[in-house]
């Protein structure tokens, strides 16, 4: 299956992995992919409607999850103290918990400037939403 997947085209890929992850995970609201290079969310599901400016927040925020300027400060502290002379990221899965709902932002291992996130309801099993979701991005050549 992973195979066919890698087959399609980097639209038609996202969209399967979006849609994927969206009904894989556990108590999974709503699913997007986010391109740190252009800010832009790439694709999204939801299972509620959602104002297009939130939408547009979302892939800000996650840009500034992964890359913003103190994040990358900390990564080069670490790499310059750890002798390590690489563009891979060390930030590569970050969980977020609001009022009302669980958020998993993972970085594509092939891909660092790929992020995909799936919102959950707050009773998620964390750990269940990492397993799956770590096997969906598994599928799609993510990790």
């Amino acid at each position: 299956m992973a195979t066919k997947r890698m087959a399609q085209g980097f639209s038609d890929q996202v969209m399967a992995l979006v849609k994927a992850m969206r009904s894989e995970t556990p108590d999974c609201l709503a699913a997007g992919v986010v391109d740190l290079a252009t800010g832009m969310l790439l694709s999204y599901e939801t299972v509620d409607s959602h104002p297009p400016e939130v939408l547009d927040l979302l892939a800000g925020a996650t840009l500034d999850l992964f890359q913003g300027r103190t994040v990358v400060m900390i990564e080069d502290v670490f790499k310059e103290r750890r002798g390590v002379n690489s563009d891979q990221h060390y930030f590569q899965e970050i969980l977020v918990n609001s009022d009302n709902l669980t958020h998993l932002f993972i970085r594509m291992n092939e891909s660092q400037d790929v992020v995909v996130v799936a919102v959950c309801r707050k009773s998620v099993n964390v750990g269940m939403l990492f397993a799956q979701a770590r096997r969906v991005m598994k599928e799609f050549g993510g990790i």
